[in-house]
């Protein structure tokens, strides 16, 4: 399926929708049709059991722009059937003219454990995505039994002939290793050193090489958390210094671990009187004064690896990413709105190949 209309200004540029938490998802409405008239190329949905679906979230972004390409960034494919995770990919595809991308994610054990639901493994993902592939190929599906489960018959009520990339959100090296052997785009995370992201980029080329796969062909996303100071405080100290504790909260050690961050100044975050006490996330529940106190918690290095500032040093950063190897980048924790004071920065340092970038958010070109 073919994307109508124009590609985007800045198609090499992504967001996340209603970043963070949000009792009101119908705001997801104007982002998108900001970010439309801004020219940014897609925007990204994650999925909280909350206000937060993704089916219902892709749907409403998709009929709100005609040219914006769109992608979950991530659900999990142990969440929903199969066949309703193809189905709503399909939906998704032709509703929006071929700009949807399905982003799948390994998750939380912790979750999933209480959820009664398997751990994902990375044999699950490679049989889930496969499974996928082939029922969007318009396939029947006869006693399947693999990782991702036992399936007797498994079928799109369609004749189904469906081009739908699929993007992994990847942090450790085993999933980013699957991703270069499976998935069509990477979405790496946030508050990555630009060290870090290079390194990255190298093991997932490296890993789609190794399998036979066009390594220049997958399409890579950074996460960069971009606050400008013309955000009032003490907002954009929360979404950076509350959303780095909130990760640190969550899987700490995998973060620094991946950084080469100090494990010690871990240990004294996690040994803090404060943070013991604090129940809930940081970036959404925390208070003035506890936001100060991470402020002088957490190690200016750590914080650095955002873009903050002028407009000009904001751009620069997002530069950055690029000369670390990736193809896109998404500006975490700021609505289109917010974006738009960089955009004329950006515009006179975006390489040459960001012209070229595609529509949809899966494919490189």
């Amino acid at each position: 399926m073919s994307i109508d209309g124009p590609r985007p200004q800045h198609a090499e540029l992504g967001f996340y929708g209603l970043a963070g938490h949000t009792d009101s998802p119908r705001d997801l409405l104007d982002e998108v049709r900001t970010a439309d008239d801004l020219g940014l190329g897609s925007v990204f949905l994650s999925e909280r059991y909350s206000t937060k679906d993704a089916g219902v979230l892709t749907g409403a972004a998709a009929a709100s722009s005609e040219r914006i390409g769109v992608a979950t960034a991530a659900t999990n494919h142990n969440t929903r059937h199969v066949l309703v995770t193809a189905t709503m990919a399909v939906t998704a595809h032709r509703m929006s003219h071929g700009r949807f991308a399905l982003g799948l994610g390994r998750g939380f054990d912790v979750l999933f454990d209480l959820m009664n639901l398997p751990r994902i493994t990375s044999a699950q993902m490679t049989d889930a995505v496969d499974l996928l592939r082939r029922l969007w190929r318009g396939e029947s599906i006869i006693d399947h039994d693999g990782p991702a489960g036992r399936f007797p018959f498994l079928r799109l009520q369609i004749d189904a002939d469906e081009d739908i990339p699929i993007v992994l959100v990847a942090i450790g090296d085993a999933t980013l290793r699957l991703a270069g052997q499976i998935a069509d785009g990477v979405v790496l995370h946030t508050f990555l050193t630009d060290d870090t992201v290079g390194r990255q980029v190298g093991v997932i080329r490296d890993a789609a090489l190794r399998a036979g796969r066009d390594p220049g062909a997958i399409r890579i996303w950074s996460v960069l958390a971009t606050v400008g100071d013309w955000v009032p405080e003490p907002d954009r100290t929360r979404r950076i210094v509350g959303r780095l504790a909130a990760y640190l909260q969550g899987y700490g050690d995998l973060l620094v671990r991946t950084n080469g961050w100090d494990r010690q100044r871990l240990a004294e975050f996690r040994a803090d009187e404060r943070v013991q006490a604090f129940r809930g996330a940081f970036d959404a529940d925390a208070t003035p004064d506890d936001i100060a106190h991470l402020s002088a918690l957490l190690p200016a290095e750590w914080t650095s690896a955002a873009a903050t500032g002028s407009a000009t040093h904001c751009a620069r950063r997002i530069l950055d990413q690029f000369d670390a190897g990736v193809d896109s980048v998404i500006l975490h924790g700021a609505t289109p709105a917010e974006i738009a004071p960089l955009l004329p920065s950006w515009s006179t340092l975006a390489p040459q190949k960001c012209a070229r970038a595609a529509a949809n958010p899966g494919r490189l070109r």
